[in-house]
């Protein structure tokens, strides 16, 4: 893990806890910190120096003398002086006490900060202990031997390669409080909060504490890490659990065991670490340009910004989830859940547009008995259901070309047949023979740069002039597989298609988001459509989404089909099977690997990371389908760049379509740019 790539190392740490002995707690605090040794931020939990649970003792003197000096030697005894290390302590300022947390790097202490909000009802007593922050704080104290700031509006910053880390810190109740401090500091800018908490374990708890951090992470577009006290606590009236969690941007990223799970109970001392991605919270935040409009809540609130420095380190191990399918959930629930909401998108969609064509709207699909025509497929007759209307008003049309195989034909055939729509079959080889004969006519074309169309004389009818589709398909059969290469003679199948579709009335595209970015269509055939239901829905997902839908939605031989279709190899068909019959032009061979177009498609659009970080992220992503060479990923992502690029031409004209997920490709929404830009400083970024 490195810096440049924006990643913060934070652990939230759990000690063993001797009540009232800050020695000994410091002495726990020193071992777990030597074996933190590449953690950027180590977060230690509520009144962690002395033990949340000492309620009176908080007003002994010995308690808070000793308290101070062992802070002064956790200061010098630190093993790791760029590290900075956040821990709970009871600080006497003049006549007053306060719950504090105090921030210690380089051998002293930085900055301390009070807590806000104490709770005094039910089990908790804090107000008879301490006294609550406020307005009228001093600035600075003397503490430990230093002149340290203090104050609940301080902001501790640090450059993490080319991005600012700031940091602030709320204790325990604040995340409970109807405007947490939290929400205003990351207005201020702070980008990671750090919560020093003691919260008692009880029925039910944990959830809400759970939602608590993740959604305050989510509000705040920001970094959360909460550090919990354990079960070494005083139990004369609670337990507490141990519960530490870190959330980046709305999604928890690490949670620890706890007292009451369905684990064995941990009462030694624990932590849980994670790496947060501060160039893509402040990516978020930028794209997000509502988030600067919150200053107006500031008031004339005032945050000091307090300087520090971290030590950059290599580690091997990124601990931050990458999944290699970012629009595919792993959880079975997750992705049953994320395909129910693409498909409801679409379905819901399509009906609105549906409504506008009359009482009697008819659509027309080409199945070819791929994955994305038969989603397309599967939302209009879903739609044609929810309207109440007859699925006979659907018109699917299968069109048999030179790649066509007899495996997609007949998925396509029973699909029309076991979903009860209307159907049309029309062979368009011999138009698309005549086609290629007036292009010779007119240009000299020759198919595959081998088959002369005006002399070959045996590829004509007897006393005629017309081209023979026998001879025709014998002599493209006769061209090496290597030599199959023709741009064109792919072109006029897919424009012949899109021709005929659109001469039958309203057209529901099928191309999905991934073929969209890519550019991987003919543009004016597959690429135009009245609708197109699937244009946010990228290639990784579609195959999910269809057998999801098999599975909740048909049986017999529809749901036998679908499961067919999603496990059939993805091809445009256009070029002829090989000699068993089978897909020869496989598309992941010629443009790459969908699950990596679809993983850099993700990160670039979403996140606007550079190439760089996108190869580094994908380095370290878990669960591909198959082990890539670091030179197969850069390989591919040069593709995808080139490509994304070159073929915004075709993006800037693309039918109406739903946008389903977190990013879209319509020039209309989510992704504007301009068709001439170059795409060298992002390939420069791989060099």
């Amino acid at each position: 893990m490195s810096h440049q790539h924006g990643f913060v190392r934070v652990t939230a740490a759990s000690p063993e806890v001797s009540v009232a002995d800050p020695m000994e707690n410091v002495n726990t605090a020193l071992t777990m910190l030597r074996g933190l040794p590449e953690s950027d931020v180590v977060l230690f939990p509520e009144l962690s120096v002395s033990a949340y649970s000492c309620a009176r003792l908080f007003h002994q003197r010995a308690l808070l003398d000793e308290c101070e000096q062992q802070i002064q030697r956790l200061c010098e005894q630190a093993p790791n002086k760029k590290q900075l290390v956040i821990v709970g302590v009871p600080v006497k300022v003049g006549s007053a006490l306060y719950n504090c947390a105090a921030l210690i790097h380089g051998e002293k202490v930085i900055g301390i900060v009070p807590k806000q909000f104490l709770p005094n009802y039910n089990e908790f007593y804090e107000a008879r202990w301490f006294a609550s922050a406020n307005n009228d704080l001093p600035a600075t104290i003397e503490y430990a031997g230093h002149t340290v700031p203090f104050g609940t509006q301080l902001l501790f910053t640090s450059m993490i390669g080319k991005d600012e880390l700031v940091l602030s810190v709320e204790i325990c109740e604040a995340i409970w409080m109807p405007i947490p401090p939290s929400s205003l500091a990351a207005v201020a800018g702070a980008n990671l909060i750090c919560n020093l908490s003691a919260s008692p374990e009880t029925v039910g708890k944990a959830g809400y504490r759970r939602d608590l951090v993740t959604s305050q992470s989510g509000r705040c577009i920001a970094g959360y890490a909460y550090a919990g006290c354990g079960p070494t606590e005083s139990t004369a009236d609670l337990v507490f659990g141990g519960h530490s969690l870190i959330a980046e941007g709305g999604h928890l990223l690490v949670e620890s065991n706890r007292v009451g799970d369905t684990a064995p109970t941990i009462r030694s001392s624990h932590s849980i670490t994670s790496d947060i991605d501060i160039e893509r919270l402040q990516t978020e935040r930028r794209n997000t340009t509502t988030f600067p409009d919150n200053d107006r809540f500031l008031d004339n609130r005032t945050y000091q910004r307090i300087a520090f420095e971290v030590k950059d380190h290599n580690s091997e191990h990124l601990l931050f989830p990458v999944p290699a399918t970012p629009f595919v959930p792993k959880a079975s629930h997750a992705l049953a859940e994320r395909c129910a909401d693409v498909f409801g998108i679409q379905t819901c969609a399509l009906a609105k547009r549906l409504e506008l064509l009359g009482s009697e709207p008819k659509s027309v699909i080409g199945i070819s008995g791929g994955l994305d025509s038969t989603l397309a497929l599967l939302v209009a007759v879903k739609t044609y259901d929810l309207l109440g209307l007859p699925r006979t008003l659907i018109r699917g049309v299968t069109m048999p070309g030179f790649g066509t195989t007899d495996h997609t034909l007949t998925n396509a055939r029973t699909l029309m047949t076991e979903l009860g729509i209307t159907q049309t079959e029309i062979d368009i080889r011999q138009a698309c023979l005549d086609e290629f004969q007036d292009l010779a006519i007119a240009t000299g074309y020759q198919p595959f740069d081998s088959i002369d169309l005006i002399n070959d004389e045996s590829l004509k009818k007897k006393s005629s002039n017309q081209l023979s589709l026998k001879a025709f398909n014998k002599a493209i059969n006769a061209v090496p597989a290597e030599q199959q290469k023709d741009l064109t003679f792919e072109n006029v199948q897919a424009r012949r298609r899109t021709e005929l579709l659109m001469n039958m009335g309203f057209v529901l595209g099928t191309g999905d988001m991934s073929e969209i970015w890519l550019g991987w269509c003919t543009y004016n055939a597959d690429h135009q459509s009245m609708y197109n239901v699937n244009c946010s829905v990228p290639k990784t997902l579609v195959k999910f989404l269809v057998r999801y839908v098999a599975e909740h939605q048909f049986e017999g031989a529809a749901k036998d089909t679908l499961f067919s279709v999603a496990d059939t190899e993805i091809s445009p068909e256009l070029l002829p099977p090989d000699e068993n019959g089978d897909i020869r032009q496989s598309t992941e061979e010629t443009v790459g690997p969908y699950e990596l177009h679809d993983f850099f498609m993700f990160n670039l659009v979403r996140y606007g990371f550079s190439p760089a970080k996108v190869l580094y992220l994908a380095q370290h992503a878990s669960e591909w389908s198959k082990d890539y060479s670091a030179d197969e990923i850069k390989h591919w992502l040069t593709v995808n760049l080139k490509r994304a690029f070159s073929q915004q031409y075709k993006r800037e004209n693309v039918p109406n379509g739903p946008k389903v997920g977190s990013i879209s490709l319509s020039p209309r929404g989510d992704w504007r740019m301009p068709s001439d830009a170059s795409v060298a400083a992002w390939i420069r970024t791989l060099q």
